[in-house]
């Protein structure tokens, strides 16, 4: 539900903005890139991360237009109530007003801005927060609104999923490797002996099953995160990245790289698409980032800049991640490539640091995306006028419904590669693509008989991309890729 900025937090500055939008972006996505880079060859991935990144900013575009238009929208609504009001707290006065009203045009089709060009701008600012489902409600049918929760629920499920083997996994390669460099480095079979009869794969299973006990319950409760947790999270995120691309370019500087990544290797591209589509994600966060930032007359252009910095720190640490590590030595998340190669790093205590790196960062965010999840699960079966459902089903069963899948997945693949790549690649499309599309095209003619056209097409938070071309080309893109995607995993799956 929409409310005032009051329920934003603090107002902070167009700077403040950038950085939360740059580290919002940054995140898990980053760690399995660089593995992704070199699959797919050097020049195919500089591409087509260049070109995912103008797609993404595209789309942020949209949203940022359709969050104006939801402003407008509310404002419109408050307008016509207060009108009704006046007119009924009128009426039994003025009788010859009410003939004037009955011969007048009505208050519905009269554009709010058409007697007045002045304060147009004014209508669209974005100063209540108007989460995506909402607009969803606003601008979709209901077909529409159940489509985007779905898409939403698959692709937190993935977070979780990915969430939940990158923690374990991290763990497992702490405990079961040797930080120490007192023997070279070990091997990376699931089989081999971790403790004893203990073997990798079961090390792992353990870490799960206490990631699952110790944060699960939060699923059936509500978190919440707080100011310092995010700036000691920050701080640990750009200690670590700050760290690998140092040491990386340290050892290439020296002429011990030891990669010689492909310059084109299709079929890597698939699930480079999705890893890279997920690394852009920001677009279901941005009415939280967006709304409490004080001036926002330049967003298109603090946008613009937030992805030009984000895309070359990316092309940053996969190149020196590529050509530093030979293929077969990255491992899926990249902080273990580090922590696996003494040769890079042989101080024991940078190398914990390192490889516990995602255990701190990311169980940070456990809790939080499955209460996002639980609460939009009740959303989706949510009944006008009514409770949710019985009170186990609503604390018991749709807890266990956000926790259990995720988990499962976890236990049976620790590929992060895989679980980000077809994460990013199928609902992360949808929210990325397909939604912030859909989402503006129907902001446009929903608004455009109440507004009128001049209104609609001169507010300062209109995208660049105005044509209706732009959405049908975001649309086809998307289409495209996902045949693509799933052509690749069908030909891949038909070879094995």
């Amino acid at each position: 539900m929409a409310g005032g900025i009051t329920e934003t937090g603090e107002l902070y500055s167009p700077f403040v903005g950038m950085v939360y939008m740059f580290n919002l972006i940054v995140g898990t996505g980053a760690l399995t890139m660089p593995k992704a880079f070199a699959t797919a060859g050097w020049a195919v991935s500089l591409a087509l991360i260049c070109i995912l990144a103008f797609m993404s900013y595209m789309t942020t575009t949209f949203v940022i237009e359709a969050m104006a238009a939801a402003n407008a929208q509310l404002r419109w609504k408050r307008r016509e109530q207060e009108e009704v009001q006046e007119s009924d707290s009128t009426s039994d006065y003025s009788d010859d007003d009410v003939i004037t009203r009955g011969r007048s045009e009505p208050v519905e089709s009269r554009p709010i801005l058409s007697t007045q060009s002045r304060g147009a701008v004014d209508h669209f600012d974005i100063v209540e927060r108007v989460e995506m489902g909402q607009m969803a409600s606003m601008f979709f049918n209901k077909v529409g609104v159940n489509m985007f929760y779905i898409c939403i629920i698959v692709y937190l499920y993935g977070d979780l999923a990915i969430y939940a083997a990158a923690v374990p996994m991290s763990l497992m390669e702490v405990a079961c490797g040797n930080q120490s460099c007192s023997a070279g480095t070990l091997s990376y079979n699931d089989t081999d002996s971790c403790w004893g009869p203990i073997r990798r794969k079961d090390a792992y299973r353990i870490f799960l099953a206490i990631f699952t006990v110790l944060l699960g319950p939060f699923t059936f409760f509500n978190a919440q995160k707080t100011k310092y947790l995010q700036i000691m999270t920050s701080l640990m995120r750009w200690l670590a990245f700050t760290m690998m691309i140092v040491l990386a370019l340290m050892r290439i500087g020296k002429g011990e790289g030891e990669g010689r990544p492909p310059v084109a290797s299709f079929s890597g591209v698939p699930n480079l698409f999705g890893v890279c589509v997920y690394s852009f994600m920001c677009q279901h966060s941005l009415p939280s980032l967006i709304t409490p930032i004080s001036r926002k007359g330049r967003l298109g252009a603090l946008c613009l800049v937030d992805y030009c910095l984000i895309l070359g720190f990316y092309a940053l640490l996969s190149f020196t991640g590529i050509f530093c590590f030979a293929s077969d030595r990255l491992r899926d998340m990249y902080t273990l490539s580090f922590t696996a190669d003494c040769q890079v790093l042989d101080v024991a205590g940078l190398r914990y640091f390192l490889g516990l790196f995602p255990v701190f960062t990311i169980s940070t965010n456990f809790p939080l995306i499955a209460v996002t999840l639980r609460n939009n699960w009740k959303t989706l079966f949510h009944r006008e006028g009514g409770s949710y459902f019985p009170w186990v089903v609503d604390r018991l069963l749709f807890p266990a419904l956000t926790l259990a899948p995720p988990v499962a997945v976890a236990f049976g693949t620790h590929d992060l590669e895989a679980l980000v790549g077809i994460t990013g690649a199928y609902a992360g499309t949808a929210i990325q693509y397909v939604i912030p599309a859909c989402l503006v095209y129907c902001a446009r003619r929903h608004l455009e008989p109440v507004v009128g056209q001049r209104a609609l097409e001169s507010h300062a938070h209109r995208s660049p991309f105005t044509h209706s071309g732009w959405v049908v080309f975001v649309l086809v893109w998307a289409a495209s890729c996902l045949v693509v995607v799933t052509a690749n995993i069908i030909l891949t799956e038909t070879k094995d």
